[in-house]
């Protein structure tokens, strides 16, 4: 099968017209990268919008990634936050790590709420037990390891383990799953 990308863009925007969030998502990404059409990031930002509107998680992370970069509309960490939240609690591994690495950013920075730690290291453990994408699994634990002489991630360990080294350092936590909840 040949791509057309011009007829994949006529044809999401039929069914985003119709208001289905995956084809809004879908033309969001065309719009963004310029496939099938001049690049939008405007149009593009309209769309993510709609679909993270509808509960679509893909298309929450990435109206948070672009309000967390103010890319295409004014920063708005807060905004940026919940809508992490929103895609994490369903389950996108991505978004619970980006969420975690957020929220301990901001932590740092001394914006966040004082819980921002642990909640960031609950997303984070739950971006490490997921199997279907390596490279957010694989991020979320580099992150953990990173701060786990924080001790807030340190009560959000890994089972059978608890120790206050470096998670990269233990060679149990580099095979066991994390519980998610505080020891």
């Amino acid at each position: 099968v040949l791509q057309d990308d011009r007829e994949a863009v006529r044809l999401y925007s039929l069914a985003a017209d119709q208001g289905h969030a995956q084809a809004r998502f879908d033309l969001a990404l065309c719009c963004e990268y310029g496939r099938g059409l001049p690049p939008d990031l405007g149009e593009a930002t309209r769309l993510y919008r709609l679909a993270a509107e509808q509960g679509h998680a893909n298309a929450q992370n990435n109206v948070a990634t672009l309000c967390g970069l103010s890319r295409g509309m004014p920063q708005d960490i807060g905004e940026a936050i919940r809508l992490f939240r929103l895609a994490a609690k369903q389950g996108l591994a991505l978004s619970q790590l980006n969420l975690g690495r957020l929220l301990i950013q901001e932590a740092g920075a001394r914006r966040a709420l004082p819980a921002a730690p642990g909640e960031a290291a609950r997303f984070l453990a739950q971006a490490a037990q997921q199997t279907g994408d390596e490279q957010s699994r694989i991020g979320a634990l580099a992150v953990l390891s990173e701060h786990a002489h924080d001790p807030d991630v340190v009560k959000t360990c890994c089972v059978g383990c608890g120790k206050t080294r470096k998670l990269s350092t233990c060679s149990k936590c580099l095979t066991a799953k994390f519980c998610g909840a505080k020891c």
